[in-house]
């Protein structure tokens, strides 16, 4: 059996390394269980996708469709006419998605056209609010997928008030948590841990990235003066999402105690998480991992 493992955002990579490793350690154990792994470029800037593929030891892609950025419908439009070129000369037995970014919506359609089972990683996630983007994304995908691995009850349930019958829901847990304890011994404290001085336990660090929060530069700024209010007198570090710091950069935004630095790799960010005195983001992953530390 080939597995065709669809990786294109940063959440991504986290997901599908230990998916990567069972498969590996299974093949070791006499079954008889292949991967290609598809790198759709979604994330093509190097800090925002190749060190965390050198970092979680995840090999090198068989492909990169180099889909690139763009608005919604280009990114989108993009991934599905490379990967469906890709498909049609390397047809796998199953596609398997992780999350709810543009790429997991966008191969799944194309599996789906090609009549190729789709296996959706951290199903049936809701938020209830169909301005998000990855909203969408979750319900088009849980839609018309075959089986859905869960990483809750909460999950579950949302798939069967859907009309999923049980059968098709496998409660596996969360990927990105395997992914944080394999890495916990590994963390590496990033070259602004000394250059600003920092201590654990004495800055607050920043995640903002999704389109509602950072596409406004006015809304982004009240949000940055509300965090600034709220944090005291510590630093603030701010990793920049690319198209956050576009953003910033029309209101030449910025503050003595807001830190706007490079996006990390995953060990020097964890070590980051781990050693803050709070998180304020955004992200439903990092909130996660977050709990766990």
């Amino acid at each position: 059996m080939i597995v065709a493992i669809i990786a294109g955002a940063r959440p991504n990579f986290m997901k599908v390394a230990p998916i990567i490793k069972a498969i590996n350690a299974s093949k070791e154990d006499g079954h008889d269980i292949d991967f290609r792994l598809i790198h759709t470029g979604q994330h093509y800037d190097k800090k925002m996708s190749g060190d965390f593929f050198e970092q979680l030891g995840i090999p090198e892609p068989h492909v990169n469709l180099e889909a690139g950025g763009g608005s919604q419908a280009e990114q989108t439009a993009a991934i599905m006419v490379r990967f469906e070129k890709d498909m049609e000369v390397n047809r796998p037995d199953v596609v398997l998605v992780v999350g709810d970014v543009t790429s997991t919506m966008a191969c799944t359609i194309v599996a789906k056209k090609l009549n190729i089972p789709v296996v959706h990683v951290e199903a049936g996630i809701r938020s209830g609010d169909m301005s998000m983007p990855e909203e969408v994304n979750r319900i088009v995908t849980d839609s018309i997928c075959d089986h859905f691995f869960t990483t809750s009850e909460v999950a579950n349930n949302h798939l069967r008030q859907a009309g999923v019958s049980d059968d098709r829901i496998h409660f596996v847990g969360n990927t990105m948590i395997d992914t944080l304890y394999h890495n916990l011994d590994r963390l590496k404290k990033p070259g602004i841990w000394d250059e600003f001085k920092l201590k654990a336990g004495n800055y607050f660090l920043v995640t903002l990235h999704r389109p509602a929060n950072v596409d406004d530069p006015a809304n982004l700024k009240t949000m940055l003066d509300a965090i600034l209010d709220g944090t005291g007198d510590l630093p603030a570090i701010f990793p920049v999402h690319p198209r956050t710091r576009q953003k910033l950069e029309l209101i030449n935004y910025s503050h003595p105690r807001l830190l706007q630095v490079e996006p990390m790799g995953y060990l020097e960010f964890i070590y980051m998480v781990k050693n803050a005195k709070g998180v304020i983001t955004d992200s439903g992953g990092i909130t996660e991992e977050t709990t766990v530390l």
